[in-house]
């Protein structure tokens, strides 16, 4: 077991009102797990990861990572987000180096690593560009590099593929799996497209509506490479649909419900 999430709450302060993105979360990632989080809008998917990483800390109930509570120790975790997050003015190898300039990692040692990570994401003669100078696809291939390059036990992905056009998203999700297979990391995934998560993952758990609890775990046991196209496929993306569908309703009834119209009209 790398991850252990049990009875997970955060509460958020909102002009003095109180907003509830997690009740009651449980989850457990076991080591090499692919574990994609999929939910309504605002459902808490983001927060438990930022919780996870120790960016945002809880209201209450445990997380640990590797047997340590997050709150209390440093989790080795790589965290990449969807807005790619690199250093304008520095080259490719320049931002995989970062996390080891930060660790006091000797010039040498840094740059032989940033170089090994380089090569597994295919931008080993990209090394001197500048993100300028790169398409969508290999900024996040860089940001991928340099989460890897500090030797994460657990690799945290928000949405990394949202901002991607369909064609490259397609790319970058077998790209991800293929250096998910020579890397073995605990990945945990979050991400709004069914699909994409039928395709990645080793278990997609559906989240729900806010307060955002597990609502379901769903092993997907298609091998790899998967067919979008396969009756199998199709038939465990309809299972998630389903249950997505669910919790979509009650999100728009409970939106309904405080809708000022709605309260004037009653």
């Amino acid at each position: 077991m790398i991850i252990s999430v049990k009875d997970l709450r955060k509460v958020f302060t909102k002009e003095r009102r109180e907003v509830v993105a997690l009740d009651g979360f449980d989850l457990e990632v076991l080591e090499s797990e692919f574990v994609c989080l999929l939910g309504p809008s605002g459902c808490g998917k983001t927060t438990v990861l930022r919780i996870i990483a120790g960016l945002e800390s809880k209201t209450s109930g445990q997380v640990l990572v590797h047997g340590k509570e997050v709150a209390s120790s440093r989790p080795r975790v790589g965290m990449v987000f969807q807005e790619f997050a690199l250093f304008p003015w520095r080259s490719s190898k320049k931002n995989v180096e970062f996390g080891l300039e930060v660790r006091h990692v000797p010039r040498d040692g840094r740059s032989k690593v940033a170089d090994k990570y380089l090569d597994l994401v295919g931008l080993s003669g990209f090394a001197e560009a500048h993100p300028h100078e790169l398409s969508g696809g290999m900024k996040q291939r860089v940001a991928i590099a340099r989460a890897l390059a500090n030797e994460p036990e657990v690799l945290l992905m928000d949405e990394p593929f949202g901002s991607l056009d369909a064609q490259t998203r397609n790319l970058m999700q077998r790209e991800l799996l293929r250096i998910w297979a020579a890397t073995r990391k605990t990945v945990l995934f979050v991400t709004h497209s069914v699909d994409e998560a039928v395709f990645l993952a080793d278990r997609i758990v559906v989240m729900t509506a806010r307060p955002g609890k597990e609502r379901e775990s769903i092993e997907v046991l298609l091998p790899r490479p998967r067919d979008r196209t396969s009756p199998e496929f199709i038939a465990v993306r309809s299972r998630v649909l389903s249950e997505l569908d669910e919790e979509f309703e009650k999100a728009r009834a409970r939106e309904l419900s405080h809708s000022p119209e709605v309260k004037n009209n009653a």
